[in-house]
């Protein structure tokens, strides 16, 4: 609570698995639904900026930036032996971005031939209910490991000099072609001289899809990977209700904006946070405050 607001800008973000997890999901896991990006699917934040034209071309993160789908992932809350159509899932995994490129969709039955894919589908339909008609829906989607299995968060950040170490998931938004964003957090550490100092509050990291991607010049190893997720990703009219896992590693990321919240909302920070001289008057007589 005593922690001082932080002063919008560009900072080197750390950002820790619990809250890496729901960022892949909106900048990657939603765009790349292919019936989203064909147009058939606009609901929840509309329709994607990754076109199939950008299939194999598209620069989406640096070269260390491998995301990777599937169903059978141990523990992943899309694990299942076969998709709503009846497509064995094992076999099926695929990776999104590879080496920072945009390599493939998600795809359903039928829909790898709208774009001239070869292949079919890689295991990604999904129905909410016996009643339901199964639609495209978003596998396990994963941040891989760097190389260096001894790289974890504090590796990252001792390599910081002006910085923040985000953990926990927050509010987020996305515009209607899932590209710009603006995500919070939880708790949020300052970082100075590559050690952590004190905390900040008030904290969202704003940019787009690709640019935010392409600033990650660092990734922890395989024992700090973490599985994150969520039971209520929607999609759909009528809307359909999934269970989508996301893993990941502490990743940095460099000099991406900041916003302060607080000055964004429009709210007085000294007010908010004055007390009255003697404690709190609870009886209602001063209504100053609560």
């Amino acid at each position: 609570m005593a922690a001082p607001s932080v002063t919008a800008g560009k900072y080197d973000l750390v950002i820790a698995p619990s809250n890496l997890w729901l960022t892949i999901h909106e900048t990657v896991g939603h765009p790349t639904e292919l019936d989203r990006a064909l147009g058939y699917e606009a609901n929840f934040a509309g329709t994607s900026f990754c076109t199939p034209d950008k299939l194999d071309s598209l620069q989406y993160g640096s070269g260390i930036v491998n995301l990777h789908a599937d169903r059978t992932a141990v523990g992943g809350l899309s694990t299942v032996m076969w998709d709503d159509d009846g497509v064995k899932t094992l076999g099926k995994e695929f990776p999104i971005v590879k080496d920072g490129v945009f390599r493939n969709f998600q795809m359903a039955l039928g829909q790898a031939a709208l774009i001239g894919r070869e292949g079919g589908s890689n295991g990604c339909a999904y129905a909410d209910s016996f009643d339901a008609f199964p639609i495209q829906r978003m596998p396990n989607i994963s941040l891989q490991p760097g190389p260096d299995k001894t790289i974890k968060a504090d590796s990252l950040i001792a390599d910081v000099e002006d910085g923040i170490y985000i953990e926990g998931n927050g509010s987020w938004s996305i515009d209607q072609q899932r590209y710009n964003f603006q995500f919070t957090g939880q708790v949020f550490h300052r970082i100075r001289d590559g050690k952590l100092d004190g905390m900040f509050r008030d904290v969202a990291y704003q940019g787009n899809s690709v640019d935010f991607w392409k600033a990650c010049d660092g990734l922890g190893g395989e024992p700090s990977y973490e599985l994150g997720g969520a039971m209520n990703c929607g999609k759909g009219q009528p809307q359909q209700v999934a269970p989508v896992s996301h893993g990941a590693v502490p990743a940095r990321f460099r000099q991406i904006k900041v916003l302060n919240t607080a000055a964004e909302s429009g709210k007085d920070i000294a007010a908010a946070i004055s007390r009255p001289e003697g404690g709190c008057d609870c009886s209602g007589a001063n209504p100053s405050w609560a």
